[in-house]
């Protein structure tokens, strides 16, 4: 392993430790999660929390559950602009995601090695329509109306790109019309349960449709550091009702002797049979 300077301590523990009460109270006043799972944390050991990503507090939903410091891989632009003091106190990783950042993957490995507590969201990004502009162009295009008021309606329904992709290519094939999709994308997931009980779409369709394509980062640095996975599945909404937000954490799994391929594999239908469970 490549020889860094940062440890745990340099990551801010105190800080994090420090901010948790104040973070906890907050988000649990705004959004009124509810966690099921908590008891399949281990309490000591490395770990990689590994979760679904469609808003940009997924991660507190998990981070609440446990007194153990997770360090967040979180992408560099977070530690540029004012709210860059919270991420570092907070023990995050900045990562640029515009290369193979050996820095980063240096120091979640130290983190682990020192028996410590990492947090990746496999996914990369948010699959999250509201995420990036070219997504939202999508709808846009699909709708006819103004990008202002697409986000208006779509706020609180944080409808997930891979769902709109899987609909525009099942227009494309004829499988449903231009005013079914118009109809369909604002509501994209019950369309395709829908779609799937009328038998126009495959269960593996809508099970690939509910995660964007996993990077291998996860389960390479849990193999290598022979840390355990923690998978967390976040569904429903961040419109701060009561029973609305829901995280499910499943129990760790071991990829100590699993192929890359066949860990990320189960890794990722570890956390579609959590999501299911909670939708």
């Amino acid at each position: 392993m490549k020889e860094i300077k940062a440890t745990n301590e340099c990551r801010h523990e105190i800080g994090y430790k420090l901010m948790r009460p104040i973070v906890s109270w907050n988000y649990k006043r705004k959004y009124h999660p509810v966690v099921i799972g908590g008891e399949n944390i281990p309490k000591t050991g490395p770990l990689v929390f590994c979760g679904n990503h469609r808003h940009k507090d997924d991660q507190y939903n998990v981070m609440l559950e446990t007194k153990r410091v997770i360090h967040m891989l979180s992408k560099d632009e977070y530690f540029k602009g004012k709210s860059a003091w919270f991420y570092r106190a907070a023990g995050c990783i900045p990562v640029d995601r515009s290369i193979h950042d050996e820095n980063a993957k240096s120091e979640a490995r130290a983190i682990l090695h020192s028996k410590g507590c990492i947090g990746i969201f496999p996914e990369g990004t948010r699959n999250e329509v509201t995420s990036k502009d070219e997504e939202l162009e999508k709808l846009v295009k699909i709708l006819n109306i103004p990008k202002e008021e697409i986000i208006e309606k779509i706020k609180y329904k944080s409808i997930r790109t891979t769902q709109v992709n899987l609909l525009i290519e099942l227009k494309n094939q004829n499988k449903i019309t231009k005013d079914e999709l118009k109809e369909f994308v604002l509501d994209a997931d019950n369309a395709l349960l829908k779609l799937l009980k009328k038998k126009i779409i495959k269960e593996e369709e809508y099970n690939e449709s509910l995660l964007l394509p996993f990077k291998f980062g996860a389960v390479s640095l849990a193999k290598k550091e022979n840390a355990l996975i923690i998978p967390f599945a976040t569904t429903g909404l961040y419109n701060g009702e009561k029973n609305q937000l829901i995280t499910r954490i499943g129990k760790p799994l071991d990829v100590s002797g699993m192929e890359l391929e066949d860990a990320n594999k189960l890794l990722r239908q570890t956390m579609i049979k959590l999501m299911q469970k909670s939708e």
